[in-house]
């Protein structure tokens, strides 16, 4: 991460035609809105400077401080852009206090994507010279040529024994695309099938169609037959210990939403609930675990794992008295095996499978999960969640109300 000194903080300030900074006075009213739209298009970053575009929050359109107060609650509230879910793929930006000439200003560094074109409430910014506005055709296809392919992640890797015919052009048109863009850009939407592809990562670009790793696991008609471990794979056991008998079994493969919604459905059947008709005036319902907080910990297990190298599938096991769930690959970039389920420390091996999941409506918002599962669990009389981080899966253990 970047980050500028003073001298070259003011000389973005002064420069009121650069299309790398973006002023506002207040974080009040529609600021919010339009702060997200500026870190979207500095993300995109059209005119290619390959440098951070900065957000002034503090700052007249002159250049000179409003003399805002910075204070904690408006740095968090500047750190959520990052995370709330609406600027997908996640960006990359830090937030400080500085003091540029003379008073406080919020600073706000968003760099380049590796990944365009980046969407904001499904609309695609974009930043040339003091010009915002929601990219055209031609600018969708530059973003989508800018990717640098030695720098991105597996989940946009290409696959190159699979053909376009592989993918579903049903699910794309149907039920991804409404989901993933704002209605009146699908309504003023020119582009051709292969192009809208690219533009979501599903193939390479419009004139090499090869799909991609993301395009396989979120539109693809048999995804398994290229990525053999990605599945989930439950068993439950009459026991507490892995060699007691199995007496159900069951892989869930298809794309990640029907991989996720089949193996939801097996845990809800196995979710027995307690019926209290003594400690209150009406019926109690308390379920074995909080259905939420597994849900949380099996998302977290099928959007973190590693797809490369590796025909492991995620592991559910359903024991009598407790559930492990283990996900392929360890901790990742800024999460260690040490601060592994601290709060804060997050990061993504797959981030663009984290924005479809986000689009399917499986995550809200990112970096909570494991905060929300584990006051699930406190609220529902179960033990906390217990974690085993290796560098090659992380098994989570929910343990059953005594």
């Amino acid at each position: 991460m970047i980050k500028l000194s003073d001298d070259a903080l003011e000389a973005l300030l002064n420069d009121t035609e650069s299309d790398r900074a973006e002023r506002k006075e207040s974080f009040n009213g529609n600021v919010p809105k339009k702060a997200r739209q500026a870190v979207c298009a500095f993300a995109n970053d059209l005119p290619n400077h390959n440098l951070p575009g900065i957000l002034f929050i503090g700052a007249k359109d002159n250049g000179e401080p409003s003399n805002l107060d910075v204070t904690d609650q408006l740095l968090r509230s500047l750190a959520d852009m990052k995370t709330d879910g609406n600027i997908l793929p996640l960006p990359v930006l830090s937030v400080e206090k500085r003091m540029l000439k003379g008073a406080e200003m919020a600073v706000v560094t968003v760099m380049p994507s590796d990944m365009p074109p980046v969407k904001y409430e499904g609309r695609i910014w974009i930043r040339t010279g003091s010009r915002r506005a929601i990219a055209n055709a031609q600018e969708e296809r530059i973003l989508n040529e800018k990717r640098r392919y030695k720098n991105i992640p597996f989940d946009i890797y290409p696959v190159p024994s699979a053909q376009i015919g592989d993918l579903s052009r049903s699910i794309f048109e149907n039920d991804y695309l409404p989901a993933a863009f704002a209605v009146d850009v699908l309504e003023a939407n020119n582009r051709s099938y292969e192009e809208r592809l690219a533009s979501c990562k599903m193939i390479v670009s419009p004139d090499d169609t090869t799909p991609t790793v993301l395009g396989l696991l979120s539109i693809g008609k048999n995804p398994q037959d290229f990525l053999p471990g990605a599945y989930v794979q439950f068993l439950r056991i009459d026991g507490t210990e892995l060699a007691d008998p199995v007496i159900d079994e069951a892989d869930f493969g298809g794309t990640v939403v029907e991989m996720l919604r089949r193996t939801e459905e097996k845990l809800s059947a196995y979710n027995r609930t307690a019926l209290d008709i003594v400690s209150s005036p009406t019926h109690h319902k308390e379920p074995s675990y909080p259905p939420a907080a597994i849900q949380q910990i099996l998302y977290n297990a099928v959007l973190h794992r590693t797809y490369e190298s590796t025909n492991a599938p995620v592991r559910v096991y359903w024991f009598n008295d407790h559930i492990e769930i283990i996900s392929p690959g360890g901790s990742y970039g800024n999460v260690t095996i040490d601060n592994f389920g601290s709060p804060g420390i997050t990061d993504y091996r797959n981030p663009n499978i984290a924005d479809v999941l986000k689009t399917f409506g499986f995550i809200q918002a990112f970096g909570r999960g494991i905060a929300i599962a584990r006051t699930l669990m406190r609220e529902n009389g179960n033990p906390d969640l217990e974690f085993q981080t290796t560098s090659s899966a992380v098994v989570c253990l929910l343990r059953s109300k005594s």
